[in-house]
């Protein structure tokens, strides 16, 4: 574990040394646990938990960065609700460093490359995780939220949209845009506002996809206890926002490919599942799949900008593998609907492809 500042790492020996006879931590186990798009460390080491072996997680979070009392109170909100997050064991809340349960190593992301799609039991896991994720998306939906909860107001939409022209178009293609394409992203950014600050507004995760999403093995309970699949993390962002939000993360992943069928067919369950359970979905499903459609492109456009943003600024370049991935679904809603043709061909001059026509509505 490396530091750059010297008292931070005198205050965090401090804390995990005082710590350590409550769970029988062993400090000398401390190592990587995970990556991470923010300014978070995340660290694993050896300990005991009800007389038993167990693993913690140590996280790394300086206050003036990142906004700790947003995660330890929606990870109570969440565990109210029967979902399955980290417990906050211990806060230190001047260095920002709390002491959390481990939720695994596997990653619905890591389980889902291992499996062979084209064998009959591998498709059935990977339909049973993502039905657990619909089941726990619809829980979370359900939730009362709390007056305090940030609002994903107009205001937010645009300044997420906003990264894609500062670090994606300007800095990461070295492009200028001309009049004409400047006034197509406008509008175009003006018409995806309006559908999404137009829906149903829910509890909403915000990063709801597979590398949030953990693999929890099974566990025996009275019926009483949460669902041990998935397991729930990066929740401190959550706001009140658009009904489709979560949903479009999680079968339009920036990580992973469906295809449109399959998408579909969960989306369907999903809406069918939320309606019987209240939350505030269009009636006509049509309705749920083009808002779903809308909102997921801006979440495309954001996570483009935020990915090139990572590299330029921050010198993590691993997240430029995804960036195709993430354009081509980007393009794929664009060029579905009429209006939004300039984006479409805004997006093929960024790739240099030629352009398509191919709109469907």
């Amino acid at each position: 574990m490396t530091w750059s500042d010297p008292a931070r790492q005198a205050a965090f020996g401090s804390w995990l040394a005082a710590l350590a006879p409550r769970h029988a931590l062993q400090p000398q186990t401390l190592a990587p646990a995970s990556a991470d798009a923010s300014f978070r460390r995340y660290f694993r080491l050896q300990g005991e938990a009800d007389g038993h072996a167990a693993t913690f997680i140590v996280m790394d979070a300086p206050p003036a960065v990142e906004d700790n009392r947003a995660y330890v109170d929606i990870a109570a909100l969440l565990c109210r609700a029967g979902l399955n997050v980290p417990q906050v064991l211990d806060w230190q809340v001047e260095h920002g460093f709390l002491l959390i349960s481990d939720l695994g190593r596997r990653t619905y992301h890591a389980e889902l490359l291992s499996l062979d799609l084209e064998q009959g039991a591998h498709q059935r896991r990977a339909d049973g995780l993502y039905r657990d994720a619909l089941a726990t998306l619809v829980t979370l939906q359900g939730i009362a939220v709390p007056e305090a909860l940030p609002r994903y107001d107009a205001a937010m939409v645009r300044r997420e949209l906003d990264l894609f022209p500062e670090w994606y178009i300007a800095r990461h293609q070295g492009m200028t845009l001309d009049d004409r394409q400047q006034q197509g992203l406008n509008r175009a950014f003006e018409q995806i506002t309006h559908v999404f600050t137009s829906q149903a507004q829910v509890l909403v995760h915000r990063d709801f996809h597979s590398r949030n999403l953990m693999v929890c093995a099974p566990v025996e309970t009275d019926g009483a206890g949460p669902a041990p699949n998935p397991g729930l993390l990066d929740f401190q962002g959550a706001v009140l926002g658009p009904v489709a939000y979560d949903l479009v993360s999680l079968l339009r992943d920036a990580y992973l490919d469906w295809d449109e069928a399959q998408q579909i067919d969960w989306a369907a369950r999903y809406w069918e599942r939320a309606r019987r359970a209240g939350v505030p979905v269009p009636d006509d499903f049509g309705t749920y799949w083009r808002d779903l459609e809308w909102t997921g492109l801006q979440r495309h456009l954001k996570v483009l900008g935020i990915f090139a943003r990572l590299s330029h600024r921050d010198g993590k370049h691993g997240y430029l593998a995804d960036l195709p991935r993430v354009w081509r679904q980007a393009h794929h809603v664009a060029m579905r609907y009429s209006v939004l043709t300039p984006l479409a061909r805004l997006l093929e001059a960024l790739a240099k492809v030629e352009a398509r026509d191919g709109y469907t509505f």
